[in-house]
């Protein structure tokens, strides 16, 4: 398939949208906080859901890690501090 000047520049532009969500959030598991704390801070913080936040909270539980949520650096940024201030062992990677 040819592609046209218009399929081209959509490319493009789907590379950037794409470079600009690279970064995750890494929540990590620790003998500290109660699943509760770790649902309500992510439904707080990040914006999950009920569910998400359960799923979630039980991946970090069995698997000692878990992405909580994917964007660009400076949208990542405050969230992770607020999950840091919280006291949840977090990182941007």
């Amino acid at each position: 398939m040819i592609l046209g000047t218009k399929e081209k520049i959509s490319e493009k532009h789907l590379s950037e949208t794409d470079l600009m969500h690279e970064n995750e959030i890494i929540l990590y598991n620790d003998d500290v906080n109660t699943f509760d704390h770790v649902i309500n801070t992510l439904i707080s913080v990040c914006d999950h859901t009920l569910e998400q936040a359960e799923q979630c909270s039980l991946i970090v539980h069995y698997k000692g890690k878990c992405s909580v949520k994917s964007g660009s650096y400076s949208d990542l940024k405050p969230m992770c501090t607020k999950l840091l201030q919280a006291g949840l062992s977090a990182e941007i990677v």
